[in-house]
């Protein structure tokens, strides 16, 4: 069962000193932190638009698998950061999803000149999905321990060293008609009923295809035996499954997991709309950290 993180919270704590904001680059998981504003995405379905946390994802899928238009996604307008920091009551710390994968981070930038009065403080996760939540909710535990921004960012860096992302997917063809990969790459990777394994590198912060696998049940085990190959068997973890459609695909590695290493937490959560536009309804992603990091207020101590 996993466990609460803020059980050991201490009344008697002054309140925090700084606002948390974070993009929908980040998929949520209901026993970490979950009452964080979160800046949307532009959901583009030929003339209709939607916000990318407003549309539930079994529409979604459903939309997918249609032959209607292909949807498209937008980065936050600077207008979208903007109207968070102009009723911000206290210094704000923005968490955005990596800038080498989405405009992001240079809205919330821009948003700071159409509010310059607004204390504003931008870190870039490097990252995203499972692997972004980990660092919101380690400036969540930062901050909730008292801790200054500084602190809650360096606890965000030390999160990131230390976290592992990995996803696979079924198909390229979503990829491909969302525009995120060659046409001829994404036929010959379907042709030859290849499913990748992909992280986010670590200098570059941009994705990095790390295995490669042709079934679906092969690529999720490859996705738990890079976990081990990382962190070591029997190494205890932390780890956060992302689903697609089915359930079962993020259980499966999860059970394969259990098998290899002690599991000190662990939360499954569905995969967010701007995400899954690109990577279709059958699509699985997991982010893993060793156990010795800080989990609760407690730790921080």
């Amino acid at each position: 069962m996993s466990q609460d993180p803020h059980a050991a919270h201490d009344a008697t704590r002054p309140g925090p000193s700084f606002d948390l904001l974070t993009d929908d680059g980040l998929d949520t998981f209901p026993d970490l932190e979950t009452d964080i504003p979160i800046v949307p995405f532009g959901l583009h379905f030929g003339g209709e638009t939607f916000d990318s946390t407003g549309m539930p994802m079994e529409e979604l899928f459903r939309r997918l698998k249609s032959d209607g238009p292909h949807p498209t996604t937008s980065q936050p307008t600077p207008e979208a950061f903007a109207e968070h920091y102009r009723r911000a009551e206290r210094p704000l710390l923005v968490i955005t999803l990596s800038a080498a994968l989405s405009g992001s981070r240079n809205s919330a930038e821009q948003a700071r000149t159409l509010v310059p009065e607004a204390d504003v403080e931008i870190h870039d996760a490097r990252t995203l999905s499972a692997a972004q939540a980990f660092q919101l909710h380690a400036a969540s535990l930062a901050r909730a321990a008292g801790q200054t921004r500084d602190g809650a960012i360096e606890a965000m860096k030390s999160m990131h060293e230390a976290t592992e992302l990995f996803f696979t997917l079924d198909t390229l063809e979503y990829l491909r008609k969302g525009g995120r990969i060659g046409r001829v790459h994404a036929a010959l990777g379907n042709v030859l009923n290849l499913k990748p394994a992909v992280t986010v590198d670590k200098d570059t912060a941009a994705y990095e295809t790390v295995g490669r696998a042709r079934t679906w049940s092969k690529a999720r085990s490859t996705l738990a035996d890079l976990v081990t190959k990382k962190f070591g068997e029997g190494t205890a973890i932390r780890v956060g499954l992302v689903q697609g459609e089915d359930v079962e695909d993020a259980m499966s590695i999860l059970e394969q997991l259990r098998a290899r290493h002690p599991i000190a937490w662990h939360g499954v959560a569905k995969v967010g709309s701007a995400l899954a536009i690109h990577t279709g309804p059958r699509a699985v992603a997991l982010a893993a950290a060793p156990a010795t990091l800080p989990w609760t207020v407690t730790d921080l101590a």
